[in-house]
């Protein structure tokens, strides 16, 4: 979607691993997110948008998913402020709280913590959505089961409730360059329930 915006010139994609999706005026940088000398150099932008996110299983332990969840976002967030980045746009995720006894949840939510600290010239954007439906690289079965149990149930998720309501990832990505397109207030805020679902 950045790459029909016409408010972005260049699109420089940070990635772990090569996607092919370089051209145009997407850049794609594989880089180890564990070692900031490897993007330093390319950090230099005005907005960015990071929708870094694994689980527990898949990363195969707590330390692990930490270093993805926490660690790597919190590492560009450093580096793109200290090169002049005016905002950050995150997805982390519903339940975000650093004072939760869930651990995917307190990581989620010390992620934010740490990124309010940095203080973004014109604002920290968050992002939570709950279930992300969409199209995946690996195959889980459960996790299938869940996104369409999930569509099959969203009109039941109103009111209160509406912030556990399952979202597509691509209404996610609309919401996140819409906000960066419309939204040029500073300080911290935070997209949830209804007022996310306003945005798609």
């Amino acid at each position: 979607m950045l790459t029909g915006a016409p408010s972005y010139s260049v699109v420089t994609l940070l990635t772990r691993r090569a996607l092919g999706l370089g051209g145009g005026k997407v850049r794609e940088e594989v880089i180890d997110f564990e070692r900031p000398d490897t993007f330093r150099s390319v950090v230099g932008v005005d907005d960015v948008f990071c929708c870094l996110g694994t689980t527990i299983k898949k990363a195969g332990s707590q330390d692990a998913f930490r270093k993805v969840d926490f660690e790597a976002p919190v590492a560009v967030a450093r580096e793109a402020r200290a090169a002049g980045a005016g905002r950050y746009l995150i997805v982390t995720a519903v339940g975000a709280d650093p004072r939760s006894r869930i651990f995917y949840n307190r990581v989620k939510g010390e992620t934010e913590e740490a990124l309010r600290a940095l203080e973004f010239p014109r604002g920290l954007r968050v992002f939570h959505p709950s279930l992300i439906v969409g199209e995946r690289g690996e195959r889980r079965p459960a996790e299938r089961a869940a996104m369409a149990v999930m569509r099959a149930t969203r009109p039941l998720f109103i009111g209160g409730l509406s912030r556990y309501r399952a979202i597509d990832a691509a209404d996610v990505a609309r919401a996140m360059l819409r906000v960066a397109s419309e939204d040029a207030g500073s300080g911290v805020e935070v997209y949830e329930g209804e007022r996310l679902f306003a945005l798609v």
